[in-house]
């Protein structure tokens, strides 16, 4: 069965609200990255142990599970230049939490892609100490009997396809949360001057593909972004992909990541409206999101739970 999900921050930053549109949608968990209970605000493997302490017992009042965690592990703000001891630190907190709420699922990323001043990809990449280090984040959560699953984000895995591979060949038992969107906005390495093709990476990344991220937009060279768009009428092939998915028998999660609204690492389109419009804009674009990727899975004939 395929089970929906979506990253909650993008309904809103109150936990509480998150809660409310998952539970509007019909859904039993959320994919959780950034909470904010009582004005403290943070992701969930970050905040101070006394908000975590009240999103659990808030999550639990609602009856709501989190399915994996968003963490900020190597993510696109960790250089691989920067002490593995700050990794460490945000393994040792993230393990716990996931136990306590029975997360098995926690995604990473393979830290920022070097960059020369310019803006340029380094030939250097690290490449041997991201190899190491990523077998590290791997074993410990694996030793705890979680599962860590790569995204295909700004990232070095998410450089190309054949970084994706060698990185899968240097991290042996690696599983991926592949996202249908991010191909759309980065650069394909292994073809200078394009960018990637979402179907293409896809297929190199399934055997691997436990977890899946549904976003979609259309390349906007002007501001070196997307425009994004709502569940299939992007670039990101997402109806060819969910099809596949359905045909080849996946089993697990989908999770929205719909960025119409706002964009976690950036300006988002309703950036320019007040306070209480944005935040209506959010959540309501969240909720219709997954309105229409549900709709969509079911006109493929998806084995929804």
């Amino acid at each position: 069965m395929i089970q929906l999900t979506g990253i909650a921050d993008e309904a809103g930053a109150a936990l509480e609200t998150q809660i409310r549109a998952h539970q509007e949608l019909g859904w039993d968990s959320i994919e959780s990255r950034v909470i904010e209970v009582d004005g403290v605000k943070g992701n969930l493997h970050e905040v101070p142990e006394e908000t975590f302490d009240k999103a659990c017992g808030i999550l639990s009042d609602a009856g709501m599970k989190v399915c994996g965690f968003g963490s900020i592990i190597a993510n696109w703000a960790h250089t691989v230049e920067e002490d593995f001891s700050i990794t460490e630190a945000e393994i040792a907190r993230a393990i716990p939490r996931m136990q306590r709420l029975g997360t098995q699922l926690i995604r990473v990323m393979s830290y920022a892609v070097r960059k020369d001043a310019e803006g340029n990809d380094l030939a250097d990449q690290m490449e041997e100490e991201r190899f190491r280090r990523m077998r590290e984040i791997h074993r410990r959560f694996a030793d705890a009997g979680l599962t860590v699953v790569h995204e295909n984000c700004m990232n070095y895995g998410g450089m190309s396809v054949s970084h994706a591979l060698k990185l899968q060949e240097n991290v042996p038992g690696l599983k991926w949360v592949f996202d249908t969107g991010n191909p759309v906005f980065n650069q394909d390495r292994d073809h200078p001057g394009q960018m990637q093709d979402s179907w293409a990476f896809y297929q190199a990344v399934k055997p691997h593909i436990v977890h899946v991220h549904v976003k979609d937009g259309r390349y906007n060279a002007a501001k070196k972004d997307a425009d994004y768009t709502y569940p299939g009428e992007g670039e990101g092939q997402t109806e060819r992909i969910m099809r596949d998915l359905i045909e080849t028998g996946y089993e697990g999660y989908i999770s929205i990541e719909p960025h119409v609204a706002v964009v976690f690492h950036g300006a988002g389109a309703a950036d320019e409206l007040d306070p209480e419009a944005k935040a209506r804009e959010q959540y309501d674009s969240y909720v219709r999101y997954g309105r229409e990727l549900q709709a969509m899975l079911q006109r493929l004939g998806a084995p929804l739970a």
